[in-house]
């Protein structure tokens, strides 16, 4: 069975290859990038990008416990969101151009950084998009419980190329898409906890702790998914070339989603525990959950949430596929990768960076949600943080440049804002190796992925310039 597998394995992989070889070799028209997304759009691209719904706090209250859950969900906004939004919000009104942090830290630091950034985002983008087939399934099981290894890939896949379809018609179907189900997603958990209020008969966040919890690995683990629930302010810059008023449009646009995304936490989660038995909720059991603690309503906003848990993830991916697969058009752009990436279809839609971007992600599916969550939030804080030095560097190199927002605060002060997220991470990165489990192996492997980044920089540059010396 097991060489079955390797076998089966080795061949998609030769299929992966293959459709990517097709497409870089491909051509491609040059169009200018429209833009699309309107500030309603890019709140709600926003919201996909970091949150998409309460979907996979309840891993954190099981993890955690009640009280010990709410209130990393209350902190972490402030010493990681905030400082976060505030930094990348300076940095998108100054340099409002499409390709977003992967221009800010290549206009910081050259192309070498630059390039790490990129590597970085691809590293972390290949463990991200990972998980929303799996959280898909998740939901698909409430109405086909029991789906074989088999059929959840299949799934996998559908959610993988439908997000893909609606990608290749442009960043503004995109954004009309997250619209409509973004709603959906928000007024279904408000109606649940407006149904649950009348059913709290306990304090939400008691106990405060997880009784026989597993010690500091555990905290690890909760404390790596709630940072995964609100990582990703920075992802929709890539697209700001397709955004209408994009200097003014995008930090308006956080303005807007910071709050709506901790409350769309919160809300329903201080309701449900105080209206049901949190030590039978499960990860993936927002329908059951609502059956605890909605009464009457709990079978029909069970339906709903399932209903919304698959929109979720098919929004994830699709608002998450729109911004990661504008790195490579990107790098392609600025000679760090084939050039065919960097071209745009006729509809002004950069297709070939689109598709190569789907083709390596239907590759990574299905894989431990925990152990993905851990490795995505080591390697996205290290591509982030490298944002975070850019705006520094900019600020000293070039004073003068200024966007429509900008921090109230010196250089020095921009710098004590930026350490904050660097000593969250140092904290739980040290919490998860010292707890064991899981978190040690993921922290290595992420680790291992980003000490590639200079080799294959060396690698595409030299392979780049010897076609272009031959060609």
């Amino acid at each position: 069975m097991r060489l079955r597998r390797i076998s089966g394995f080795r061949h998609c992989s030769h299929v992966f290859l293959q459709g990517i070889g097709r497409i870089i070799a491909s051509g491609g028209m040059k169009s200018p990038l429209r833009r699309s997304l309107t500030t309603l759009s890019l709140v709600f691209v926003i919201f996909f990008n970091v949150s998409g719904g309460a979907f996979t706090t309840e891993s954190l209250i099981v993890t955690a416990g009640p009280g010990l859950g709410l209130l990393i969900l209350v902190l972490i906004p402030l010493v990681w969101s905030l400082p976060e939004t505030l930094i990348v919000a300076e940095l998108a009104s100054m340099l409002p151009e499409e390709g977003g942090y992967y221009r800010w830290v290549y206009r910081a630091f050259g192309p070498f950084v630059a390039f790490q950034n990129g590597w970085l985002t691809w590293m972390y983008s290949l463990v991200d998009m990972a998980i929303y087939p799996v959280l898909f399934n998740q939901y698909l099981a409430f109405f086909m419980p029991g789906m074989s290894t088999a059929a959840r890939w299949v799934v996998s896949l559908v959610v993988i190329w439908t997000a893909t379809a609606i990608n290749l018609r442009g960043a503004g179907r995109v954004g009309r898409a997250s619209v409509v189900t973004g709603s959906f997603i928000l007024v279904t958990f408000l109606l649940l906890a407006l149904a649950a209020i009348p059913r709290i008969d306990h304090v939400p966040w008691e106990p405060f702790a997880k009784p026989g919890a597993n010690g500091l690995g555990g905290l690890g683990v909760g404390l790596s998914i709630a940072l995964w629930n609100y990582i990703g302010w920075d992802n929709a810059s890539t697209v700001q070339g397709e955004v209408v008023d994009a200097r003014r449009s995008y930090p308006r646009a956080l303005a807007v989603a910071l709050p709506l995304i901790a409350l769309g936490y919160l809300v329903p989660l201080t309701a449900t525990l105080g209206a049901s038995d949190w030590t039978k909720w499960q990860e993936g059991g927002w329908p059951d959950i609502a059956r605890m603690s909605a009464g009457s309503f709990g079978e029909l906003l069970a339906v709903c949430l399932a209903i919304a848990g698959m929109l979720s993830a098919v929004s994830l991916f699709n608002a998450l596929l729109l911004a990661y697969s504008r790195i490579p058009f990107a790098m392609a752009g600025d000679g760090l990768l084939p050039g065919a990436l960097g071209r745009l279809d006729r509809r002004g839609t950069p297709r070939n960076a689109i598709l190569v971007s789907a083709i390596c992600y239907s590759a990574f599916a299905l894989l431990s949600f925990g152990y993905l969550v851990v490795a995505d939030v080591l390697l996205y804080s290290l591509a982030l943080f490298l944002e975070f030095a850019a705006l520094i560097a900019i600020r000293i190199k070039e004073p003068e440049l200024r966007g429509t927002f900008r921090i109230p605060l010196g250089t020095g002060g921009v710098v004590a804002l930026a350490l904050l997220p660097v000593v969250v991470l140092l904290v739980v990165t040290t919490i998860e190796i010292s707890g064991g489990g899981y978190g040690a192996p993921a922290i290595g492997a992420a680790l291992a992925a980003a000490a590639l980044g200079p080799g294959v920089y060396w690698l595409i540059r030299r392979r780049l310039n010897v076609q272009g010396e031959t060609g």
